[in-house]
């Protein structure tokens, strides 16, 4: 079983610790004291798992963290019902991380919450910035602190998040943060429904609906050789023929800035969705090429 550490002195003893190990009794050709984060929020599921899993195969000391941050849910957002099942994830990580770490909030952020954030600038304004408003500013500024407790040489998130890995990326890049970011390809059911915390809120009628997602990407990604606005067609229709499906946003982005894509883009692009099923917020995206 891996290691669970609640504190933050203790995590930062560990980490030293093993990196001496590491030094001292590594092959001469393993990755010398190399540490891999993967920052979860528990509740985990096959995709988390693909995220360690990819860890694990980067070398080194894996610490996977689960915190619910509360930094990044906003007003009437499932924070007190949002699932938390360490017991189950421990278990699910054994073979995989070497490392839990699942402080408190009281740990986290011991004054209360924290009067200095990171913020995303216009890139977390817009598309899941613009539907949930500060979100993005949260999720910086956990990341940043995990990054500065754990100090990894990698960090490891997945492609569903899309523009959450986007913002941490351009973070990393502008702050000149030593630390690499890989990004691990969506894990989906085998109907194309995206693995995701949040469906096991999902009522059955509710799942059934919910796969309206990645039927509505699948077909924009089909018909982007048309264009940017024939792929939104397409994936609009999709959407409209399934009542229960509420749309929030669909937008097609380049990979590169985030900002929605001309009619007149040419290239590798990236297809964002957002939208309620019954009572529960999904997003998904897809890489097209237009």
């Amino acid at each position: 079983m891996p290691e669970i550490i609640t504190t933050i002195a203790t995590l930062r003893a560990r980490v030293a610790e093993a990196r001496r190990a590491a030094r001292q009794d590594g092959p001469a050709d393993a990755p010398t004291g190399r540490v891999v984060l993967v920052p979860t929020m528990g509740a985990l599921h096959d995709g988390h798992l693909r995220l360690v899993s990819r860890a694990r195969d980067l070398g080194g000391v894996v610490v996977v963290s689960i915190f619910v941050n509360p930094l990044q849910f906003g007003p009437g957002e499932d924070l007190e019902r949002y699932p938390r099942t360490l017991d189950a994830d421990v278990v699910a990580l054994e073979g995989l991380a070497d490392i839990v770490f699942a402080p408190t909030a009281a740990e986290m952020y011991p004054h209360g919450p924290s009067e200095t954030r990171v913020s995303a600038g216009e890139s977390g304004t817009r598309f899941e910035g613009a539907s949930r408003p500060g979100h993005f500013d949260g999720v910086l500024t956990v990341v940043t602190k995990l990054f500065n407790i754990v100090q990894p040489d990698v960090a490891v998130f997945g492609q569903k998040d899309a523009q959450q890995a986007h913002v941490i990326g351009r973070m990393v890049d502008d702050l000149d943060l030593p630390v690499s970011i890989a990004v691990v390809d969506t894990v989906r059911e085998t109907d194309g429904l995206a693995l995701s915390s949040r469906n096991r809120y999902l009522a059955e009628e509710d799942r059934l609906a919910a796969v309206a997602l990645s039927q509505a990407l699948a077909a924009g990604a089909e018909t982007a050789s048309g264009g940017v606005d024939a792929a939104l067609q397409a994936a609009r229709a999709r959407i409209e023929a399934e009542p229960a499906v509420k749309l929030d946003y669909l937008a097609i982005v380049d990979p590169e800035t985030f900002r929605e894509a001309s009619p007149d883009h040419h290239g590798p692009a990236l297809m964002l969705i957002a939208a309620r099923v019954g009572t529960t917020r999904l997003i998904d995206n897809q890489r097209l090429t237009v």
